[in-house]
C-alpha cells in the first residue's frame, strides 16, 4: 500500500531521533548509521545506502546541512537544498530516518544515536572515520563498504557543465 504521507515522518530533528532510536532499542532492534551530503542522488548512493541498511534493523542517515555541505564541498554546493535532499532520502525504502546536522562532522549526531553499526563507503581506514572510536567503545562495529566506480556527484556536475 502506498502511503506517501509517511515520508515526512522519516525526517527527524536531533532531539526527535533520540526518542525514536530509544523506541527501536526497547524493541531490541539494531541501528545502522551512515552520513553524507547526498547532493545529487545517484546509483552509487543507492548502493551505499542499501549496504548500510543491510547491517541492522533500522538505518539512520545523517545529512550535512547546506552550510555544512558548502564548507565540505566548496562554493556552488550543494546543488540541492537540505530540505530537498532530506525528502529524497526519506522516500527511499531502505532509509528509516534522516537527520540534518549543522556541524562539519557527524560526531555529535553519532554520539546521540549510539548506533550498533557505523557504515562508511570509500577508501577509509577505521582510524579516519569520524565516530568510529566512540561506536567501537560502546560495543558497536564499523563497516567500510567499497565505492561503486563510475558514479560521483562531482562527475555528474562536470558532465552537466560540459553539455
Amino acid at each position: 500500500m502506498r502511503q506517501p504521507q509517511v515520508i515526512q515522518l522519516r525526517i527527524f530533528t536531533s532531539k526527535e531521533i533520540v526518542f525514536q532510536v530509544n523506541r527501536w532499542k526497547l524493541l531490541s532492534k539494531t541501528i545502522s548509521f551512515t552520513n553524507g551530503c547526498f547532493d545529487i542522488l545517484h546509483p552509487g548512493h543507492i548502493a551505499s545506502l542499501s549496504d548500510a541498511a543491510r547491517e541492522a534493523d533500522f538505518l539512520v542517515v545523517g545529512l550535512n546541512s547546506d552550510a555544512s555541505a558548502r564548507r565540505l564541498k566548496g562554493p556552488g554546493r550543494p546543488v540541492m537544498d537540505e530540505s530537498s535532499r532530506a525528502l529524497m532520502l526519506a522516500s527511499l525504502l531502505m532509509v528509516d530516518a534522516v537527520v540534518i546536522f549543522e556541524e562539519d562532522t557527524p560526531l555529535e549526531l553519532i554520539e546521540l544515536v549510539k548506533p550498533d553499526v557505523l557504515v562508511k563507503g570509500g577508501d577509509y581506514t577505521i582510524d579516519q572515520i569520524v565516530g568510529a572510536n566512540e561506536v567501537i567503545a560502546s560495543g558497536g562495529r564499523v563497516v567500510i563498504n567499497p565505492i561503486v566506480p563510475g558514479f560521483s556527484t562531482t562527475g555528474i556536475i562536470g558532465k552537466i557543465r560540459s553539455l
